[in-house]
């Protein structure tokens, strides 16, 4: 019988252990979405994930750790979706690709977005410090890669802080706003159809909007 090595067996844990971290997130993010901070608890997360409830504790020692790695996978998503900014060649590429991005994130990370928006309504008791932090930090850079295009000419001369909100705003709107979607849907979730295009509608409006040429980009 061929032994796992010490590095094999390692390599097991550490996949064992990130599985099991994702599907906590997963099933906290569902909770907190719908529940929200006040009303989610341990027990309910344990009995989404389908894991007993001390493992949470093991992985997370309190509701509000747990809350926070929450909010800051999702965040840490969208801020992947914005690495098009320095990446993309042209404003064009950049912007299409991030707000195609963020539908998408839309579709697949709903509880997520929603988790997000329900702590910002309440004033963000929980994450004040991280809106302070490394969210201000982060819409500022974006706001000089901006203010650099139109120093260019390359896009007309608006406030790159709306232009921000305003693309948050809609696509996130698809996640948050989900329910009265699929109700205004017939009461069915959007196909791929009908979510590719809502993507290219949305770009083309924003693009439009600021002066530049909304032909489809591969994102």
């Amino acid at each position: 019988m061929v032994q796992a090595k010490p590095a094999d067996r390692s390599g097991a844990r550490s996949e064992a252990r990130e599985e099991t971290e994702r599907l906590i997130l997963d099933a906290a993010e569902k909770v907190f979405a719908e529940r929200g901070f006040g009303g989610a608890t341990m027990q309910a997360i344990a009995g989404a994930s389908g894991l007993p409830k001390a493992n949470l504790h093991y992985y997370f020692t309190s509701k509000e750790t747990l809350y926070r790695r929450v909010v800051e996978r999702i965040f840490t998503i969208w801020l992947d979706a914005a690495a098009t900014f320095e990446t993309s060649g042209t404003p064009e590429a950049a912007l299409r690709r991030y707000i195609t991005r963020k539908m998408a994130l839309s579709r697949s990370h709903r509880y997520g977005s929603k988790v997000w928006a329900n702590e910002v309504m309440q004033g963000a008791p929980i994450i004040q410090d991280y809106l302070e932090t490394t969210l201000r930090d982060w819409t500022d850079t974006r706001i000089a890669l901006i203010e650099g295009w139109i120093a260019s000419g390359a896009i007309q001369p608006i406030e790159p802080r709306w232009l921000l909100y305003m693309i948050w705003a809609t696509t996130q709107h698809y996640a948050d706003f989900a329910h009265q979607i699929e109700t205004l849907n017939q009461g069915t979730p959007l196909s791929d159809a009908q979510w590719d295009n809502a993507t290219e509608t949305v770009c083309t409006i924003i693009l439009r909007g600021i002066g530049l040429d909304c032909a489809r980009d591969s994102p």
